[in-house]
């Protein structure tokens, strides 16, 4: 993991386990991440219990991928790590929204955020 990341990621305190929480059949919850600076939306992904409770662990956001079936540090393979800043709940306990510290690209294709096309058209 980057040094900046190690010295700056913190395990979470958190007052719900996974057990409480509301996720799909297959066991994934969806997660929005949003910048914790500007509140810009960066990405959604999937976290099942084994990938909650390692975000939780090291403060640094980790997913389940559902084509590779597999867990994925964001950032161990682009260097484009997301480090913690806050998790929070919907009303429905079946949602996260985690605030991040971005450092690089959220999006795969190397723009900032998954959201960079517009779908409708200018009127």
């Amino acid at each position: 993991m980057d040094e900046y990341v190690l010295n700056n990621a913190r395990p979470l305190s958190v007052c719900m386990d996974f057990d409480e929480l509301k996720p799909d059949p297959q066991g994934m919850i969806p997660v929005v991440v949003q910048d914790a600076e500007n509140s810009e939306v960066l990405m959604v992904a999937y976290m099942n219990r084994e990938a909650f409770e390692q975000t939780v662990r090291e403060g640094v956001m980790t997913y389940y991928s559902r084509s590779r079936q597999e867990l994925w540090r964001k950032g161990d393979t682009s260097g484009h790590y997301q480090i913690v800043r806050e998790l929070r709940i919907d009303c429905d306990n079946d949602t996260l929204l985690a605030k991040v510290e971005q450092i690089g690209a959220a999006c795969h294709t190397g723009h900032r955020s998954c959201f960079y096309r517009k779908l409708t058209l200018p009127e």
